[in-house]
């Protein structure tokens, strides 16, 4: 596949095509959502945030965060991984495997077996996101 390509008809983006974990090196894997701020490039887009992430065994996100204004979906699509939320843990074990929660939900994962995630939150708001480091969830 031909990379970082975009077609355009009559100046509007129609088509790009692309590699999730390149596009993605910059910004911790999130590869499409309003952070990019690129002119007339798909991937900028208010509407979305679309993330491709690969984790060692063993990697954990050791402090609750939360988005106040988005939900956020993660989809497992090799590996094992744990999600915790206030009093409820999701084990993502299975090819397909996913957990959705709504915005204002704290969370924090690890990493039980090598994985690969495609995480997805609407609408994009990135400023919305905060974490909270040590404690308990907010």
């Amino acid at each position: 596949m031909q990379r970082e390509t975009q077609s355009t008809q009559e100046g509007r983006p129609m088509v790009r095509c692309g590699n999730a974990l390149a596009d993605g090196a910059r910004h911790r894997g999130w590869f499409i959502g309003r952070f990019l701020e690129i002119p007339h490039d798909l991937r900028s887009s208010h509407a979305v945030e679309i993330k491709w992430s690969t984790h060692l065994a063993g990697t954990q996100k050791p402090f609750w965060g939360v988005s106040e204004e988005a939900t956020t979906l993660c989809v497992l699509i090799k590996g094992q991984v744990s999600l915790q939320f206030p009093g409820r843990e999701c084990l993502l074990s299975q090819e397909g495997d996913y957990a959705i929660w709504s915005a204002g939900v704290a969370h924090r994962w690890v990493v039980v077996q090598e994985s690969l995630v495609l995480t997805v939150r609407w609408p994009s708001v990135p400023e919305a996101y905060r974490a909270q480091v040590g404690g308990s969830p907010t």
